[in-house]
């Protein structure tokens, strides 16, 4: 904290004082404005620099206070401990996902036998909450053909089987956590621990065996969630998620599990639920109000960590327990379509951070998460103020000096300039030191592969961050109007999109755009004897955020293909090691899906 608030004052001043002098009141108060917001935004990069530093420590140096799969590995399976192991889904691919499951239930009869207990002590459910008569078909039947297929392998073989229960919800309330009440209320009495699954979600027996036992020996945990690795997708925009995920973010991942110790995040899957208190205490009653941050909760699992914490159980984030698996949205406008529900939900939750009983660390989630999203359309702000204090003649000394001019304002702005770059690449090149220091360039396909994977990764996120900030803008302020959301599952399956659908998508923001850039122009034109600087400083400074959007529709489109995913793979580009060398319950549902 002391760090993120030096850096927050020491830039905050910088920036203050490279100030130009304000022409006019109005001027003033907008550069006090923009100040605010740029310290606002200093402090939450800051953050997140400051928690990639201590992930990178925590990776090469351990963290003893955490909680360790390595510390049960040799524990006995407690025969008591049932588990059930449920996946909620709603119109998903049904091949992609009882493919997956396939390999879960597979790997956990192998896993009962290597281990010694009976895979009776966890049963599978599938909860669907599919309304098409044709889903709930194609369901049916793949839910019979895997019970047939396991029982036919512990005839074959002798491994132990697995059970698989499938139910169809009739009355579907309240979307994922609705569907996970109602197996609370019929069957939650039977279990002692419940793993929840997503529909695109991949764990080993030995990540289940693992997580049942750490419950086990840890009696005041309430929820311990697993870092998962997202695999799967073939596309250039999932390969580079994936790889940044690898390389960079598990620094973000470990050091939140440095921070956070027994008050960390559940995310919703790949984790493991004590269901008493679970039972007891995360009910969800509807946010009262009007309009998009009020009903029903959307983004549940922050609000059920906080809810266990608040009872008094511990809520751990686990990063040493292998096998735990998921996809990445395989297109950008996917992975927007995600983002829209998730912006909605986390600003929903902000509104609960002042309710009683709430631990700080949770409260300070609710804050992050809204953050996640608000920190969009304030950098719009940011760059809007620095646009209107440009045109208004307080930011031609301030910018301008920044490229071509020279004295004090281009010695300040240069090192905010270079402290913004430390900020948000070299968590960057912590990532890809740790890895050569724990020596694992071998599983990105060598040390000159991962450095220019890096590269290509960097470059896609710099041209995809305008993108992402115009939309979470945009999602921000639909949820703060009230517009009704549409709930969609993602994507499972990657398809390139159809250029016309790109074009629909991003059309206005370019067409603004331009529209923008030629009322620059014309208003230089017509002013340039009174303005005094060259127009192509202002578009210098305005081509890394007007660039990319202009190319928003062909990027899409080109990052989505299959094709060009798999030739880089080939080639070794962006390679992680899920890819060179899978876990066996990664290979078992790729056979199992055909891919």
């Amino acid at each position: 904290m002391l760090l993120i608030a030096a850096s927050t004052a020491g830039t905050a001043a910088l920036f203050a004082h490279a100030q130009p002098i304000a022409p006019t009141a109005l001027a003033g108060w907008m550069q006090i404005a923009q100040i605010a917001l740029y310290a606002l935004l200093s402090a939450w990069v800051t953050s997140g620099f400051v928690t990639a530093l201590m992930g990178a420590w925590v990776l090469l140096r351990g963290d003893r206070h955490a909680l360790s799969g390595r510390s049960v590995r040799r524990h006995r399976m407690n025969p008591e401990a049932r588990t059930a192991v449920i996946m909620p889904i709603c119109h998903e691919d049904v091949s992609t996902v009882f493919a997956g499951l396939r390999a879960t239930c597979e790997s956990l009869s192998a896993t009962a036998r290597a281990q010694d207990f009976a895979a009776g002590q966890f049963d599978v459910f599938v909860l669907s909450d599919s309304s098409r008569p044709e889903v709930l078909a194609a369901e049916r039947a793949a839910w019979e053909e895997l019970r047939a297929t396991l029982a036919a392998s512990h005839a074959q073989s002798g491994l132990p089987q697995v059970e698989v229960y499938y139910r169809a919800r009739r009355r579907r309330t309240h979307r994922k956590a609705g569907n996970v009440a109602d197996f609370c209320r019929r069957w939650g009495r039977d279990y002692r621990y419940m793993v929840v699954l997503d529909a695109d979600s991949v764990m080993s027996g030995d990540a289940l065996a693992t997580l049942v036992k750490l419950m086990e020996a840890n009696p005041h945990a309430g929820i311990i969630q697993t870092a998962t690795q997202a695999v799967g997708h073939v596309t250039l925009h999932a390969r580079a998620q994936q790889f940044a995920s690898r390389v960079t973010g598990r620094l973000f991942t470990l050091g939140m599990q440095f921070w956070q110790l027994g008050e960390s995040h559940y995310w919703g899957h790949n984790a493991i639920i004590r269901v008493e208190p679970f039972m007891r205490h995360c009910g969800l009653a509807p946010i009262a109000g009007q309009g998009g941050l009020s009903g029903p909760i959307l983004s549940h699992d922050f609000v059920e960590a906080a809810l266990m914490r608040r009872a008094g159980w511990e809520v751990w984030l686990v990063s040493d327990v292998g096998g735990s698996y998921e996809q990445q949205p395989p297109d950008l406008l996917a992975e927007l379509q995600r983002d829209r529900r998730w912006c909605q939900g986390n600003l929903q939750n902000a509104r609960l951070m002042a309710e009683p009983g709430m631990h700080p660390v949770h409260r300070a989630m609710f804050v992050t998460g809204a953050l996640s999203y608000i920190s969009a359309p304030l950098w719009l702000a940011f760059l809007t103020l620095g646009g209107v204090l440009w045109f208004n003649g307080a930011g031609h000394a301030g910018l301008g000096s920044a490229w071509i001019g020279e004295g004090t304002l281009n010695s300040d702005l240069g090192w905010l300039w270079a402290w913004t770059l430390c900020l948000l690449f070299v968590p960057r090149l912590l990532g890809l030191l740790a890895v050569l220091l724990k020596r694992e360039q071998r599983f990105h396909g060598g040390a000159r592969k991962l450095l220019q994977s890096a590269l290509l990764e960097a470059l896609l996120a710099l041209l995809q961050a305008p993108i992402r900030m115009i939309a979470h803008s945009l999602f921000v302020l639909i949820a703060l109007t009230g517009w009704k959301l549409e709930w969609k599952s993602p994507p499972r399956e990657a398809a390139a999109v159809p250029w016309a659908h790109a074009l629909r998508q991003f059309a206005p923001a370019s067409v603004a755009l331009l529209l923008l850039v030629g009322g620059v122009a014309a208003f230089e034109s017509w002013n340039a004897a009174e303005i005094g600087y060259p127009l192509w400083s202002l578009m210098l400074i305005l081509l890394p955020v007007g660039l990319p959007l202009l190319l928003a529709a062909p990027l899409t489109v080109l990052s989505s293909q299959p094709g060009l995913g798999s030739a880089l793979r080939a080639r070794r580009w962006l390679l992680i090691p899920q890819e060179a060398w899978p876990h066996a319950v990664l290979r078992r549902a790729w056979r199992h899906a055909g891919s």
